[in-house]
């Protein structure tokens, strides 16, 4: 009789892979230089209100990873662009909306709560006054984002309220919009 080879199928919640997340979580917990990352964009001008944003790898734990993605902005015709392609602003509500949908969807999986359905509504509003320099005292951007998030799943009501309070903790995109981030300018004219 020969010996018989178990596989262990992992634990996905989700369509998250649970045994990979905690792998990584305890990973970084032994050594923090496994849980720095380093993201990298590059935006060019591809005529009128249109830029392309050009994603080739990112870094994590010192790790160069290959991936690549293209991403066209335009802006509205009201505001001098084609319509062709979502503008930075809806792109930057799509990127708070998407790193909350992962932590909430993260932080079922490890709770063991499936997920039916989850949907995040945010708005908020600009003052062209400020963006076109009519009004100094006008800020230029946003100074508040509203968001309602729609979540159903076998989770109780305190369960949920506390993910919702997890995810707010430690979402990326909630922390660099709910905070100043620095950002540091440099110019080279060719």
């Amino acid at each position: 009789m020969s010996a018989q080879t178990k596989t262990v199928q992992p634990t996905i919640v989700n369509g998250i892979n649970v045994d990979d997340l905690f792998a990584l979580i305890e990973g970084v917990r032994r050594d923090p230089a496994k849980g720095r990352t380093n993201w990298h964009v590059t935006t060019t001008w591809q005529g009128q209100a249109r830029s392309r944003a050009e994603i080739d790898s990112y870094e994590i734990g010192g790790e160069k990873v290959q991936r690549r993605f293209l991403i066209d902005i335009d802006e509205p015709r009201e505001l001098g662009g084609s319509n062709s392609f979502a503008n930075p602003q809806d792109h930057l509500i799509a990127a708070l909306n998407a790193c909350m949908t992962v932590g909430y969807v993260a932080q079922c999986a490890v709770r063991g709560i499936t997920l039916e359905s989850l949907a995040i509504e945010t708005h908020g509003e600009i003052d062209l006054r400020g963006f076109l320099g009519i009004d100094p005292a006008v800020p230029q951007g946003y100074e508040n984002l509203s968001f309602t998030v729609y979540i159903k799943g076998n989770g109780t009501k305190e369960q949920f309220a506390e993910i919702h309070e997890a995810v707010m903790a430690t979402s990326p995109n909630f922390y660099n919009l709910s905070r100043p981030v620095v950002l540091k300018p440099s110019l080279v004219v060719a």
